[in-house]
């Protein structure tokens, strides 16, 4: 059993999620359940069927991040620090060929939204960032060719 990686704030997230799916998403699906079978014949009943997949599809989640929460290897980035990039560092780096600027905190990959400059640790960007440290160059292959990072600054927020 792999451990999954992810920030505290990630993994109140996750925990958010179940309880919403237990407490509110799975009891209305049972409702709709039940409404759609007073509307009679089931085998041509498409509100009982969609109800049907959703609880289904509800299930499945919580499921799936039942298992996320008892694998996590939960971090606090707030106790970390060091000059090298690692799990839940903060970087601050500049394309070499645009000359833009850009931040990433990396995370785990539940957590990851790139709007929101978060990347995930298995992501080739995270992956050849880590241990590296300011001044550093990083070089990333993508579909598009090879990018080039310099890394200008690494933070633990």
């Amino acid at each position: 059993m792999d451990k999954v990686p992810m920030t505290v704030q990630g993994f109140r997230a996750l925990d958010e999620d179940l309880k919403r799916l237990k407490t509110i998403e799975r009891p209305a699906v049972t409702v709709a359940i039940g409404e759609a079978r007073l509307h009679g014949d089931l085998t041509e009943n498409a509100e009982y069927h969609s109800a049907k997949d959703r609880q289904g599809w509800i299930e499945g989640q919580i499921v799936q991040i039942g298992d996320m929460m008892a694998r996590a290897q939960v971090i606090d980035v707030s106790k970390l620090s060091g000059t090298r990039i690692k799990f839940g560092a903060t970087v601050s780096v500049i394309d070499q060929n645009t000359e833009k600027p850009a931040r990433y905190q990396i995370v785990g990959e539940h957590e990851a939204d790139v709007k929101q400059g978060r990347i995930s640790i298995t992501s080739p960007i995270a992956r050849a960032m880590i241990g590296k440290e300011s001044g550093d160059v990083v070089e990333v292959r993508s579909p598009g060719g090879l990018n080039a990072y310099e890394v200008t600054k690494v933070e633990w927020l």
